[in-house]
C-alpha cells in the first residue's frame, strides 16, 4: 500500500492547481493534483503534454475510466467508491493507481482489506494559487 501524507512515513507531496499558471510555482519533477472538471482539461492536457506527473480527482466512475485515459499516474476517489473504482483499474489493467482520502489511521486497515492501492492524508495535498 502507498502512503502519502501519513505523519512517519516519508512521500511526495501533490500539488493542488486551479489554472496552469500555478504549475509554474511548484518545484521541478512535482506531481499535479487536479480535479477532474471539464473546466479543467486545459490544465490536464497541459499536464499530458508536458509529461507532467498528476492526480486527478474523480467523483464517479464515469470520470475515473476519463482518469485511466487522460494517462493520470494516480486517481483519488472517495471511500464510497474506493471498493468499485479498485475492481475496475484491475479490470481495466489501469497504468494509474487509485488513492482514497483517509481522515484516521483506523482507517487504513479496512482499504488495506479491500484491497486499495494506496491512500492519501490531507497532508500531503498543497495548495498553489
Amino acid at each position: 500500500m502507498l502512503f502519502f501524507g501519513h505523519r512517519f512515513i516519508q512521500s511526495k507531496k501533490f500539488y493542488h492547481v486551479f489554472d496552469i499558471d500555478a504549475i509554474i510555482q511548484t518545484p521541478p519533477s512535482s506531481t499535479i493534483y487536479v480535479e477532474f472538471d471539464e473546466q479543467n482539461l486545459d490544465i490536464i492536457n497541459y499536464l499530458q503534454d508536458n509529461k507532467i506527473h498528476f492526480v486527478l480527482k474523480v467523483k464517479n466512475i464515469t470520470q475515473l475510466m476519463y482518469a485511466s485515459a487522460l494517462g493520470a499516474s494516480y486517481i483519488h476517489v472517495e471511500q464510497n467508491l474506493a471498493k468499485t473504482a479498485q475492481k475496475i483499474a484491475e479490470n481495466y489493467l489501469f497504468d494509474a493507481k487509485i488513492l482514497v482520502h483517509v481522515e484516521d489511521e483506523n482507517e487504513i486497515e479496512e482499504m488495506a482489506l479491500l484491497g486499495i492501492d494506496g491512500v492519501l492524508f490531507a497532508e500531503a495535498i498543497v495548495k498553489i494559487s
